[in-house]
């Protein structure tokens, strides 16, 4: 009999990414006793695409979470009410609450009780009473079982272990996405010659490298006989146009001309990815292309940096923006990014292309440390 199986995931792209492996040990219903489990994704609309993207996932559900999307939608009882009555109508057995490590999974747990799901899993700091059934507790005091600074893909996959779900054997936990589809059509224009892919935007502007100083890594790039791919979301065309510009009829600009599963092609066939602490970098990580991270440090590295994928890690971690959660940069002159210098982004990429002989790319076994920059995580 198909088991029902509920993972939520409220917020953007990336963090739906990097739930992936928690998702695929679900999927694979170890110890639950069930031939067949199905798992539905609960997500909100910044990562629907992420999730139908993720390998055993059967079915996507989008929800705008008024706790976790920004700006938050408004309290609408009678629309929740249908929400709620609509999960029910789904039969869960159980959901797996998968929030990142700042935020609470109570108030999703509430909703899915309404729901009638009989169990449910999540990490909660607080006392969450009869709202999960198993609970794990996040610090590094007496009583705590989930420590603070993993990966994100390492702390949902406790979570779902804790559910009884763990990875099946050959699966080495690195993120993953289904099959691209063919993008050669769009890089037509390239006629073949090796590229690095510039991705400019961010969801928040404290996570993002300076305009001026991505399309001067273009035009070093471009001097270095490398073929430069501009890409971003439909309302960054004008960002993209403005950083293709700086390696003039040696970019391509895709921006706004790729959805993710035409994106996750795209970075596939790249050099390198040069990219912020954003859902691109995290689809690199899954397709296995190197990353040079341009890592504001408004969240800890630890968590959120490109995960077991070879990558050069750029931005001052220790800058005065540190684990403030800033949307817009707090400190005049964004200097935790701003200080990066086009050079350094070519000596990145110069570093990561000299690495192991091209061939498969594979992903080692952990991630770096967080003292060092450059290597495989």
């Amino acid at each position: 009999m198909t088991r029902r199986v509920l993972v939520t995931r409220l917020d953007g792209a990336g963090d739906v990414l990097l739930a992936g492996p928690a998702v695929r040990a679900v999927a694979a219903g170890s110890g639950t006793g069930a031939p067949d489990t199905e798992v539905t994704v609960l997500c909100g609309p910044a990562g629907e695409a992420a999730a139908r993207l993720l390998p055993g996932v059967a079915h996507v559900r989008v929800w705008a979470s008024p706790w976790v999307v920004n700006p938050a939608p408004p309290i609408d009882r009678a629309a929740l009410d249908r929400f709620v009555d609509s999960l029910a109508a789904q039969r869960f057995a159980e959901a797996v609450i998968l929030p990142s490590f700042h935020q609470s999974p109570l108030p999703t747990a509430l909703l899915l009780r309404l729901a009638g799901i009989a169990r449910t899993t999540g990490a909660s700091i607080d006392y969450p009473g009869t709202l999960l059934d198993v609970r794990l507790r996040p610090g590094t005091g007496p009583g705590d079982d989930l420590p603070e600074d993993l990966p994100e893909p390492e702390r949902a996959l406790a979570i779902a272990a804790a559910a009884g779900y763990r990875l099946p054997p050959g699966d080495a936990g690195g993120l993953a996405v289904l099959p691209p589809p063919p993008v050669g059509d769009l890089l037509a224009p390239l006629h073949g010659r090796a590229y690095v892919v510039l991705h400019p935007g961010a969801a928040v502007t404290a996570r993002r490298w300076p305009a001026a100083h991505h399309r001067r890594a273009g035009e070093l790039l471009a001097d270095e006989g490398l073929a430069v791919v501009v890409t971003g979301a439909p309302d960054e065309r004008e960002l993209t146009a403005e950083v293709a510009e700086g390696a003039r009829d040696r970019a391509l600009d895709l921006g706004g001309r790729t959805g993710l599963p035409a994106l996750s092609g795209v970075l596939a066939g790249a050099e390198a990815v040069v990219v912020g602490n954003t859902g691109a970098a995290h689809l690199a990580a899954a397709v296995g292309t190197p990353v040079v991270s341009l890592f504001s440090p408004v969240v800890p590295a630890v968590r959120w940096r490109p995960y077991r994928v070879r990558q050069v890690l750029l931005g001052d971690q220790s800058a005065p923006c540190r684990d403030t959660r800033a949307r817009d940069c707090p400190v005049p002159g964004h200097p935790c990014l701003a200080r990066v210098e086009p050079e350094d982004v070519l000596d990145a990429v110069r570093r990561l292309r000299a690495g192991p002989a091209s061939g498969p790319r594979t992903r080692a076994a952990r991630p770096l440390p967080l003292s060092s920059t450059e290597g495989t995580p």
